[in-house]
């Protein structure tokens, strides 16, 4: 059977879907979903792959993830082997756990990622004997459910380190703790009201509107056109990184600052928050390495700096990263074109 194409380029959004092989279950206990989000933590680190969300499931598992380094194939290769091989020992089991490849649908940012993210969120309750409580019961289910990221977007257990909620919160068009209230009112209106447009999008290769599903489709077209043994190839469009000192000088041109102003703090300033985000972005260099660029202590300072500039609301400020990103495009077009 021919495998799917793979589409990948800088700060792709993926939805991706893996489910057990034979529809089997892929986790026993909370020790193997504890095991599973361990894996996907040192995975993110490693790979500098930005989670918005994840649910885990009895036999399949939802994640919503960013790739600035246009890596999803190595990411997902290390993260399933690296659970593979845990539950295969642990369980004195061998051979394939999870079924074929994994699941993965680019995904348009704004209302469709708020959209998918409530799909995702709602998956506990549309299972098994969940799925027949009444409204409330259905309500404190899904709270109380641990393996997904719900709980920390509303507040109910801390943030995790490795999960990324800046984006997805961004769209609720709120500002500090009401976006928190806003997204769980969103999410849990999902309950009453079935999406049943959002269910035909769903359906499709991509998730977004038709002109975004569109490219994705000339995209794959022009892979699958360039293939000369389509069963036997992976495929995937490998944007090329720009190098990060390029990145610095095309950010301090339009901020109109000094390239030395970029490592400096600066209360309230987007300066350091817009470079952060775009080395991870468009150098492809992990949260690490964006740290020494920049001057900053830890990867996980880049994180904070990065979401700072991710959910900026001023529309001066937004406008501003927007023509910063349309310039660094025009560069790495300009790279692949060579």
């Amino acid at each position: 059977m021919p495998r799917h194409l793979r589409v990948e380029y800088p700060g792709a959004v993926y939805h991706v879907t893996v489910r057990g092989n034979a529809r089997q279950k892929i986790f026993d206990d909370d020790q193997d979903r504890s095991r599973f989000l361990k894996r996907l933590e040192e995975s993110v680190e490693t790979y500098g792959v930005r989670v918005y969300l994840f649910c885990l499931m009895r036999n399949h598992v939802h994640l919503l993830l960013e790739t600035p380094g246009a890596n999803l194939s190595r990411f997902m290769q290390s993260l399933l082997t690296g659970y593979t091989v845990y539950y295969n020992l642990r369980h004195g089991t061998c051979g394939h756990l999870f079924q074929g490849r994994y699941g993965a649908k680019l995904v348009e940012g704004d209302t469709y990622l708020l959209r998918l993210s409530r799909y995702v969120h709602l998956n506990p309750v549309h299972v098994g004997t969940a799925k027949t409580l009444e409204f409330q019961e259905k309500i404190r289910y899904l709270r109380d459910y641990r393996w997904s990221s719900y709980r920390g977007y509303i507040g109910k257990e801390g943030s995790l380190e490795y999960v990324d909620y800046g984006p997805v919160l961004a769209q609720t068009l709120e500002k500090g703790r009401r976006q928190t209230r806003a997204y769980r009112r969103y999410v849990e209106s999902g309950l009453a009201v079935t999406d049943e447009e959002f269910k035909k999008i769903l359906k499709g290769k991509a998730i977004g509107g038709e002109e975004f599903c569109a490219r994705i489709r000339d995209a794959w077209q022009d892979l699958a056109g360039k293939a000369a043994r389509p069963e036997d190839v992976e495929f995937r469009r490998q944007a090329p990184n720009l190098d990060g000192r390029a990145i610095l000088e095309t950010i301090a041109r339009h901020m109109g600052v000094v390239e030395e102003e970029l490592k400096e703090r600066r209360r309230n300033s987007l300066v350091r928050p817009v470079a952060a985000q775009m080395l991870l972005k468009y150098a492809g260099l992990t949260n690490r390495a964006t740290a020494v660029l920049l001057g900053l202590r830890s990867g996980e300072a880049v994180g904070l700096q990065a979401r700072k500039a991710q959910v900026a609301q001023d529309k001066t400020a937004r406008r501003l990263i927007v023509a910063i990103e349309d310039d660094l495009r025009r560069q790495i077009s300009e790279i692949a074109g060579k």
